[in-house]
Order: structure tokens, then C-alpha cells, then sequence
């Protein structure tokens, strides 16, 4: 074999070296960029099963604690269901019957109380998620684990809206003292309620709403709270 074609088959070699180094090198490089190499799917079982986790959302649930025979707060009685006077007593005194060792704010107070309400009632309270914070009041009970006493008193001199067969209203002064474990005493819910009632069937007279006034605070005394719930309706 002559010098010539010794050195023309040599460079052959070198050139087809170089294009499998270079066919090597670039599915190298499209590795190890993360991207995929199509040539996986035909390998893939379209039918297989996906990897991922699957998570079913979850509705909120109250954070309250059921009360129990350690909770402070005195347990109301039945009332008569055919009188509007002492249901929306039953209700205003489970409403704001806070303690604070087992309810992380009043709405677990206003769930404890919705057999008081009128299913429509019931159904907006349960859907009720309440969007700010319980407040310093609050604040303050719980730094006490506090509990509620209240005084209940009815307006004797009615001035509230006129009623119907089917329909009363009854205006309350609710009077709170909270009682801290520790032993520390302060303002509890304060507050003046217009509680509307219906007839609900034969379950009797329920609470269709209430239209809250908190009262005024004297100087210096610990700001008092009141529900925020969809029964409990701020007066403007």
C-alpha cells in the first residue's frame, strides 16, 4: 500500500470518529440540560398510573373545643319553646357565654347556640367564616383564660319594633363579667341586642337575627367585644 492511500484511509477514520463523538456529545448535552429524550415515550405506558399525589380540599371547621365538665361557663337550660322571652334569653346566653380556655373566639359561642335559630339562621352561621381577628378584648380574656358570667335584662319600657303573629321582637341589656383562673375579674360582653323572633312550625319560636349595640366603655376599662356573627347584625 502506498504512503498516499495509508494517509487518505487515516483521515476517513478521523472524520467518522468525529461524527460519532459529535452525535454523542450533543445527546450529552441535551441530558444534562433537563430536557427529555423523545426517545423515552415510545418506552412509556400511556395507561400507567399518575405518580402525583391527589388531595381532596377540605372545608374549614370551627376550632372550638366542645365544652365539658371542667368548662366554667354554667349550662343554659331548655327554654320553652312557646315563649320568645325565654328562647332569646337561651340563645343570647350561649351566644356570649364565652370561655376562653376551650373557644378560640365568639364564633365557637355562636355555633354552640344555633339550635336557637331558625335554619336559615343556623345555615349562615355555619358558613360564617369570620375575617379578622377576635381583638384585644379577646386578648385579654384568653391571657386569663377567662370565662363569662352575664346578666340578662329585658327592656321593661319596649320601644322596639312592633311585631306580628308570626313575628317578635324583644330588646335585652346583656351585662358580662369575665373571671380569669388566675383569679383576675374585668368588663366582660357588654352590649344591647334587638332580638328578632319567628315562628319556626312546631319547633316553636326561633331567633331570626339580632341587632347588636355595644355599650360604652368607661375610661381606662378593658374595651369589651361582641359577636360579629351573621345573627348578631352591628347597629349602624
Amino acid at each position: 500500500m502506498s504512503g498516499r492511500q495509508v494517509k487518505e484511509g487515516m483521515t476517513t477514520v478521523r472524520r467518522a470518529l468525529g461524527t460519532v463523538l459529535a452525535a454523542v456529545t450533543g445527546v450529552a448535552l441535551l441530558t444534562g440540560c433537563g430536557l427529555r429524550d423523545l426517545r423515552d415515550d415510545k418506552a412509556a405506558d400511556p395507561a400507567a398510573p399518575s405518580a402525583l399525589p391527589s388531595f381532596e380540599a377540605k372545608a374549614p371547621v370551627p376550632p372550638g373545643k366542645p365544652l365539658d365538665g371542667q368548662a366554667k361557663v354554667q349550662p343554659v337550660p331548655a327554654p320553652d319553646p312557646s315563649d320568645p322571652d325565654a328562647v332569646a334569653r337561651a340563645w343570647l346566653a350561649t351566644a356570649y357565654g364565652y370561655d376562653t380556655a376551650y373557644d378560640n373566639g365568639p364564633q365557637d359561642a355562636n355555633l354552640r347556640a344555633l339550635a336557637y335559630l331558625t335554619d336559615e339562621q343556623a345555615k349562615a352561621e355555619r358558613d360564617y367564616r369570620p375575617g379578622a381577628g377576635t381583638g384585644s378584648d379577646w386578648a385579654t380574656w384568653a391571657e386569663h383564660k377567662a370565662w363569662m358570667t352575664l346578666d340578662i335584662t329585658e327592656d321593661d319600657d319596649e320601644q322596639g319594633p312592633g311585631g306580628t303573629p308570626g313575628a317578635s321582637f324583644r330588646t335585652f341589656y346583656v351585662d358580662g363579667t369575665a373571671h380569669g383562673r388566675d383569679g383576675w375579674t374585668g368588663p366582660g360582653p357588654r352590649l344591647t341586642a334587638v332580638v328578632k323572633l319567628t315562628v319556626a312550625g312546631p319547633a316553636g319560636w326561633k331567633v331570626a337575627g339580632a341587632t347588636v349595640t355595644p355599650a360604652a366603655v368607661p375610661p381606662g376599662a378593658v374595651p369589651t367585644g361582641t359577636s360579629t356573627s351573621p345573627s348578631s347584625t352591628p347597629a349602624r
